[in-house]
């Protein structure tokens, strides 16, 4: 008997809605990863959620189907037993631990109340078992981690805490959505490991919910693939990867960016749009009554950026990247250095000195969602910085409906509000905003790695369209060597606030001279294989 085993689910929108899950299924056997893929809308997370029994009240519901989780049928289960399913036989790890934690509890407290809620087991063999999961997670100073709040750990370790908790009670099905999106290569390698052994010595069955097709070829057994609710293709994954039947699956695997770096392009003569010099940012530098060391989250960084051209900043998380573009933004100010944008040094501005020159630097969030105002429509989020900056509002809106169409959106939408667009529309309407004041300098902080591939490869293109037609340089921040293979002209690689490797990406990518560097690369998922050609790489042929 497998561990899950899912017939014929159907999903649908509440009181007459069309359906989202078109009667598919899948079996998940004991001690088996299985990855379900697909693109965003395609029905792999509301499989998830209707298999947790999670679904959104009032929004969705199940129309029909079967779904057994060690024999047991979840969807005839009463909510006690359900309950009691969600703990004992089932259990989900959440993309963003950060929002699924409680902010006011110790994490802890948070692993307890699972065993607590669950079980009858005394106060101190609840503790014994807090620690041992802890550690089983692979956490350093377990009893401090035990007593920390979750914004006092880093991310990789909360997505730690989040496999703790769902793990705790040894459950037949782990359900993992997302997990790894957000962090950077080394700490994915790392929990996905980490899912890996916990498996091996659990026997645990894993359903795998990813966009990211190299994560899948390092962990997968078996592949479903979904499309607009239809379940589009499964196999094993060495026949899937090679072998691909559908064009669909073709058309995922095509859009994977490569880790080989796109051929150099010749360098303007001109005068850098942006040019930093011995940039420092100390943290907690100075207490009321004494100088202290502080953090020195960024430690003599210096490079340019021609016009053009695309510089990435890559590195693991607390590297450092991230500050140097909010330093450069002046949403935080530098300790030390100089930033010049076209020219200019704004380090030394004040806040309202610094605003006639705000227009030629622009940035792209990493979540158009919570940088888009929802009570705006997009048009007035388009035309805000211009308006502000004397331009008429008619002539701003005109503008707003060019730069929709160039962006790939219908001009007439500019009248809609956030929530009515797909999570890459977002994206779109962000750069969009971000060009309407025609900047010199584009800073863009992760602004591709919460979409699917093929909605990324689609931005991806959009950005080096927009850039070729109006010549503005662009510091793209990213965890992801394949994206920065893909858009950038140089690369600059930091390790705990330093530079330690930079220069053209075909060389710091193609042929890396520094240990962080190839260690970055090794870490890459599904860097062994060349996806848009159903093969292996060369190099990993013959290994």
């Amino acid at each position: 008997m497998p561990a899950v085993n899912i017939e014929n689910l159907r999903v649908a929108v509440t009181r007459g809605g069309p359906e989202v899950v078109k009667g598919i299924s899948l079996t998940i056997e004991r001690g088996e990863t299985v990855c379900l893929v697909g693109e965003s809308g395609s029905g792999k997370s509301v499989t998830s959620l209707a298999a947790m029994g999670l679904l959104p009240k009032g929004s969705l519901e199940i129309r029909g189907g079967k779904i057994e989780i060690d024999g047991e049928d979840a969807l005839a289960a009463s909510p006690a037993a359900l309950r009691r399913m969600r703990a004992s036989k089932m259990a989900m790890i959440f993309q963003e631990p950060m929002t699924a934690l409680n902010p006011v509890m110790r994490v802890g407290d948070q692993i307890d109340e699972v065993l607590k809620e669950h079980t009858k087991m005394p106060a101190p063999e609840r503790e014994k078992r807090v620690l041992d999961i802890l550690e089983q997670v692979g956490l350093p100073d377990i009893a401090r981690v035990r007593m920390s709040f979750p914004h006092q750990l880093s991310g990789g370790q909360r997505q730690r805490i989040m496999i703790a908790m769902a793990l705790v009670l040894e459950p037949v099905l782990l359900i993992a959505d997302e997990p790894t999106t957000a962090l950077d290569v080394t700490t994915q390698k790392q929990i996905l490991k980490l899912i890996k052994d916990l498996q091996v010595d659990h026997g645990t069955a894993v359903l795998f919910i990813t966009h990211d097709m190299g994560v899948v070829s390092e962990i997968a057994d078996r592949v479903y693939v979904m499309n607009h609710g239809d379940m589009v293709e499964d196999g094993p994954i060495g026949a899937l990867l090679r072998t691909p039947q559908k064009e669909y699956t073709r058309k995922l695997l095509s859009a994977v960016p490569s880790l080989v770096p796109r051929p150099g392009r010749e360098k303007p003569q001109k005068a850098p749009v942006l040019d930093v010099n011995n940039l420092e940012k100390i943290y907690g530098a100075t207490s009321l009554f004494a100088k202290a060391a502080g953090t020195r989250a960024v430690d003599d960084v210096s490079f340019n950026i021609l016009p053009g051209r695309t510089l990435g900043i890559v590195g693991e998380s607390g590297s450092g990247k991230s500050t140097v573009a909010r330093c450069i933004m002046r949403l935080i100010d530098p300790s030390k250095g100089q930033v010049r944008i076209d020219g200019t040094d704004i380090v030394g501005f004040s806040r309202q000195g610094l605003q006639p020159h705000r227009a030629k630097f622009q940035m792209v969030f990493q979540d158009p969602y919570r940088s888009l105002n929802p009570r705006l429509t997009v048009g007035e989020s388009i035309i805000e910085a211009p308006v502000n900056y004397g331009i008429s509002r008619t002539l701003a809106m005109e503008r707003a409906r060019e730069l929709m169409v160039e962006v790939g959106l219908p001009a007439d939408a500019v009248g809609r509000y956030p929530h009515q667009f797909s999570g890459g529309q977002r994206q779109r309407i962000a750069i969009a905003r971000a060009v309407a004041m025609e900047p010199k300098l584009l800073v863009a902080d992760e602004a591709v790695s919460a979409l699917d591939v093929s909605v990324q490869a689609q931005v991806l293109d959009l950005l080096d369209r927009l850039q070729r037609k109006s010549g503005f340089g662009m510091l793209f921040i990213t965890h992801d060597l394949r994206v920065a293979a893909q858009i950038c002209d140089e690369v600059v690689v930091m390790s705990r606030g330093k530079i330690v490797e930079a220069g053209p990406a075909d060389r710091v990518l193609g042929a890396p001279s520094d240990p962080y560097t190839r260690s970055l690369i090794d870490a890459a998922p599904g860097r062994d294989w060349d996806f848009a050609n159903f093969r292996p790489m060369a190099r990993a042929e013959g290994a």
